[in-house]
C-alpha cells in the first residue's frame, strides 16, 4: 500500500498576530479529522538548529549583517527540512511550521531590503523546488501587534526593531500572496479568535476538499 505524503502547511505573520495560538488550533483541527500533524518552527526545529535560533534571536551589542542573518536563517532550514520536515511528510504526517521561508523574504528581503534575488537563489539551494501546501498568513496593524508583542514580556532582537521594519515586512508578505492567490490563506488577526479561527476552519476545509 501506498504511503500518501503529508501537506506541509505554514503560518506567517509578524509579531502579535497570534501564530502560536492558531497553530495550536490548526492542530487540534486536523487531528478532530483524523490527520496526525507534527508542529515545529522557524528558525528551529531541531537541536542544531534551535542553536542557530538563540544566535539568531539574542539581543547583542555586536551589528549583525544582514548577509550573516539570512545565511543563518538558511542554515537553520537545510537541517531542519533533513531533520523533520521532509521525514514527517514521508511518513505521511502533516507538518504545521511557525514561519518558513516566507518569513525570509519578508524579514530579510523585505525588513532588512537585501531584496529577493539572493533569498531566491538560497532558496532553490537548500530547497530545490519544495515549497508549503498552503499558507496561513495572519495580519495585524504593525502597531498593534508590537503592543502585543511588549505585553509578553521582554523582547528579543527583531522585536526591538522600529515599526517601519514590521510595515516593511507585512507589505512583503501581502505582496507575496497577492502574486500566488492559491498558495495563501490571509486572516486579519486584528479580529477577535473566534472569528480568526472560524477564518482558518473555513479556509482549510476549502483547502482539503481541493
Amino acid at each position: 500500500m501506498t504511503q500518501h505524503r503529508g501537506k506541509f502547511i505554514t503560518l506567517e505573520g509578524i509579531e502579535g498576530t497570534g501564530k502560536s495560538t492558531n497553530v495550536r488550533y490548526i492542530q487540534e483541527w486536523l487531528s478532530a479529522r483524523g490527520r496526525e500533524a507534527i508542529v515545529t518552527r522557524e528558525p528551529g526545529g531541531t537541536p542544531m538548529a534551535e542553536e542557530i535560533r538563540d544566535v539568531l534571536l539574542r539581543p547583542r551589542q555586536e551589528s549583525v549583517s544582514p548577509d550573516a542573518e539570512l545565511l543563518l536563517m538558511f542554515a537553520a532550514r537545510a537541517q531542519h527540512l533533513h531533520g523533520v520536515i521532509k521525514p514527517g511528510l514521508d511518513s505521511g504526517k502533516d507538518v504545521l511550521c511557525d514561519r518558513f521561508t516566507d518569513a525570509t523574504y519578508a524579514y530579510q528581503g523585505g525588513g532588512r531590503q537585501l531584496g529577493m534575488q539572493p533569498i531566491a537563489v538560497l532558496e532553490t539551494l537548500v530547497q530545490g523546488d519544495f515549497r508549503p501546501d498552503l499558507c496561513v498568513l495572519l495580519t495585524i496593524d504593525p502597531a498593534q501587534g508590537m503592543a502585543r508583542a511588549r505585553a509578553r514580556g521582554s523582547l528579543d532582537r527583531f522585536e526591538q526593531e522600529a515599526i517601519g521594519f514590521y510595515e516593511r515586512i507585512q507589505h512583503t508578505y501581502l505582496e507575496r500572496a497577492k502574486r500566488s492567490p492559491q498558495a495563501y490563506l490571509v486572516i486579519d488577526a486584528g479580529l477577535p479568535l473566534h472569528t480568526v479561527q472560524d477564518a482558518i476552519s473555513e479556509g482549510l476545509e476549502a483547502f482539503f476538499s481541493r
